[in-house]
């Protein structure tokens, strides 16, 4: 069975990729798994800039093929913000509630149909050490809440403001199997499935 290495240290993410990549004859294997706590600078201009450095960076401490992402909120009304910088949008790595709380002042007093935004995620997929990453994306759209409708979720800031009016909740709300259905990572990782099931013979 084919090993692959999730290169993230973010147990929810861990959770969705062993959701959506359930039925494949495929090994999932963590960072934790190989007592690897390192990580690379993420200090690329684009998403796909710092997935591409994730995948090159562990690819060589592995020896593994490889998913590795970087992914952020896009608010319209905001021009795209905070995006890249979703987790340091205050000018330094703000807390969870400090990034909801900085959402809702920015926003304050925007109408619900210009409270626009989507989640993107920029996958990269590295075979070995040797080959070049290939990328895909993923977009999930949605509305900004004008109040958090669900608990605050550690490591996720936005989801308890971010409804999708697909499945009626927020993703705060969502149960992981409804998540995984909408998320923006399962349309990335189908635009991978060929090479990423591709046999290592």
């Amino acid at each position: 069975m084919k090993q692959i290495l999730i290169a993230t240290h973010n147990p929810g993410k861990i959770i969705e990729y062993k959701i959506i990549l359930r039925n494949l004859p495929l090994k999932l294997v963590t960072l934790h798994d190989l007592g690897i706590a390192a990580e690379p600078e993420e200090d690329g201009a684009t998403f796909e800039e710092n997935a591409i450095k994730k995948s090159e960076y562990y690819s060589r401490l592995a020896n593994l093929p490889v998913i590795a992402e970087d992914s952020g909120l896009e608010i319209d009304y905001l021009n795209g913000e905070p995006g890249v910088y979703s987790r340091r949008w205050p000018g330094y790595k703000a807390t969870d509630e400090e990034l909801v709380e900085m959402t809702l002042q920015k926003l304050k007093g925007v109408p619900y149909e210009k409270r626009t935004a989507q989640f993107r995620v920029a996958m990269a997929y590295q075979a070995s050490r040797y080959d070049k990453a290939v990328t895909a994306e993923g977009i999930l759209r949605g509305i900004i809440l004008e109040k958090v409708a669900a608990p605050i979720i550690p490591g996720f800031s936005f989801r308890s403001l971010f409804f999708v009016s697909e499945i009626k909740k927020t993703l705060g709300e969502m149960n992981i199997e409804e998540e995984a259905r909408v998320a923006h990572r399962r349309k990335a990782i189908e635009k991978l499935m060929a090479l990423i099931l591709q046999s290592d013979q």
